[in-house]
């Protein structure tokens, strides 16, 4: 496959700060780049930087945009691994095909995000907790100002190194009256609409003094969802319960290996429905051990706080002993490759 490579004429790499980098506000020199007009074309690795639109760009009316989130780990032997890209080459078509846009070719994906992490590759971190945090998106392209989809796509890969998500465990709302996604929506596919609707309960729910919302169901607010950008995960008298998959949640990577890792240890393990009143009762009866968050960008996010109808729930200190610590290290070792990889996860 032909891809055109336009260098950066001189990397923007000496200017960052290794040690303290904040999350998704620095930049790698290069973008992949492909173009969708009755097919894919014009494939090209162009630096890192402004695109051209114009104001009757149909994405800017119309939320035609869809994205994934990835990352790539340099390992204690100094390779570049990728975390289960594959899984996300299929998720991003999913959310193209509910968004009526083109699905990207498996071909055009890898190699054009191995051209482009060849050329950035001093851009992958070293170190516990880092990664180069990598970020597919899809959007229209036609200049249209009428409800249909658009016969004209741009695909484009660009990545930032990255440290940790959250630093500390998290206190968290449940969300009663807004809602993330319903019944028939686009809750299961990552497309732009499904965060930006979520921007006020949270911004709400922030200046109270917590960190992110659970959300509930639509129709009765009674079940547990998801909780911003993460899968919710609960060790609940000894076994790993998490919400069911639909199309109101989104089939999270992580959540999936999560999965994997405890059936792996034997544990019981129950996708189903999960009551929000069963959580908070838990808490009280003391037979929930655990609540977590699981996401590429957080990993695994363990939760302190529950706060419902006016009043904060306390969970069990996470310790180095706790599920959600056991889960977090098996990641980051097989990440790094410090041991070995026996599902097969890493790629290069």
């Amino acid at each position: 496959m032909l891809i055109k490579i336009n260098q950066k004429k001189v990397s923007s790499i000496s200017e960052v700060d290794f040690q303290n980098l904040v999350f998704g506000r620095v930049y790698a020199d290069h973008m992949f780049v492909a173009d969708y007009d009755n097919g894919w074309k014009d494939l090209r690795i162009d630096p890192y930087g402004p695109l051209s639109l114009t104001p009757g760009n149909a994405t800017l009316h119309y939320g035609q945009s869809i994205f994934e989130g990835m990352k790539a780990y340099r390992t204690i032997a100094d390779e570049i691994k990728l975390f289960r890209p594959e899984k996300n080459w299929e998720r991003l078509n999913r959310s193209a095909e509910r968004m009526q846009m083109p699905v990207l070719p498996r071909e055009i994906f890898f190699e054009g995000l191995s051209a482009l992490l060849k050329l950035d590759q001093a851009w992958v971190p070293a170190g516990e907790g880092m990664s180069l945090y990598i970020r597919p998106f899809m959007f229209a392209a036609d200049e249209y100002i009428g409800i249909r989809p658009s016969s004209r796509y741009k695909f484009i890969i660009f990545s930032c190194p990255v440290g940790k998500y959250y630093s500390q465990p998290l206190k968290v709302r449940v969300e009663e009256k807004y809602c993330r996604a319903s019944k028939g929506g686009t809750g299961f596919a990552k497309t732009a609409g499904n965060y930006a609707a979520s921007l006020n309960p949270m911004f709400a729910a922030q200046k109270d003094g917590y960190d992110q919302l659970i959300w509930t169901d639509a129709s009765t607010h009674q079940f547990v969802e998801e909780s911003g950008t993460m899968n919710l995960m609960f060790l609940l008298d000894g076994k790993l319960v998490t919400p069911e998959l639909g199309d109101t949640i989104l089939a999270g990577v992580i959540r999936d290996s999560i999965i994997q890792m405890a059936k792996g240890w034997g544990m019981i393990v129950e996708e189903r429905p999960v009551a929000i009143q069963e959580v908070i009762t838990a808490i009280q009866d003391g037979k929930l051990q655990e609540a977590f968050g699981v996401g590429t960008a957080a990993v695994v996010a363990p939760i302190k706080t529950i706060g419902f109808q006016g009043q904060d729930f306390q969970l069990p200190e996470a310790t180095i002993e706790s599920f959600s610590a056991k889960v977090a290290k098996e990641f980051s070792d097989i990440r790094y490759g410090k041991i070995p990889d026996r599902f097969d996860w890493m790629k290069s």
